[in-house]
């Protein structure tokens, strides 16, 4: 008798960029960004996986740029390590990096749905970015990912991150606020929570920021 093997559920990459910059060290910011992504760690671990298995990285640029979770099924994910801030604000490394992780077959196969890319930042690329964000946004596949930012206070570059953004039912996000960076990385959570068990995967479902919590802190960046 033939043994058949189980068909393993087909892969939602998401990918977070975030700004570590020595900026994100003042009024809570980075404190706030370790919170929400440890929230969102555990959203994802909480899924089914029955239609979809969503997998995590985190990539950092704060005077370097590291690849500070490496791609993994995020049920596999036991803790992650703190972000620390500090430097300068090298977005242009982080793009390429990103880049080259999602035309790596090999790490994200073509059974894999529509990639998630979420930019987070509080301040202007210190490096030379223009040509890695066409890069980024032109490449064949990283394209066709659903791409979702946050501008953290009032000196981030919010028109790259504008024109970083192509879902039109997740424009640009402004955060002003420690707990708006909740609210955000919560929405986004719910969004990609929704498509895992969504007979449609692929298709993108709406930011809803009206059912998340607003009991966080009210610390103005």
């Amino acid at each position: 008798m033939k043994k058949f093997a189980a068909k393993s559920a087909r892969p939602i990459p998401v990918i977070i960029l975030a700004d570590t910059s020595g900026s994100m060290s003042v009024d809570g910011k980075i404190d706030a960004l370790n919170s929400a992504l440890s929230q969102m760690i555990e959203t994802f671990k909480g899924e089914s996986r029955l239609n979809a298995e969503i997998h995590l990285s985190v990539i950092t640029f704060g005077g370097m740029v590291v690849e500070h979770l490496p791609l993994a099924p995020a049920h596999k994910i036991e803790s992650m390590i703190p972000l620390h801030a500090s430097g300068g604000t090298p977005m242009g490394g982080a793009l390429e990096l990103a880049k080259q992780l999602i035309e790596d077959k090999e790490q994200i196969p073509s059974r894999a749905y529509r990639p998630v890319v979420v930019l987070v930042s509080d301040g202007h690329p210190t490096d030379s970015w223009e040509d890695k964000f066409s890069a980024f946004c032109s490449s064949e596949r990283a394209q066709k990912s659903t791409r979702m930012a946050m501008a953290i206070g009032s000196d981030a570059d919010e028109s790259m991150l504008a024109d970083f953004t192509n879902d039109l039912e997740a424009p640009l996000f402004k955060a002003h606020q420690a707990k708006d960076i909740h609210r955000f990385f919560q929405a986004v959570s719910m969004s990609v929570a929704s498509r895992s068990r969504s007979t449609t995967p692929n298709q993108a479902v709406a930011l809803n920021y009206e059912n998340i919590p607003d009991d966080d802190l009210d610390l103005d960046f």
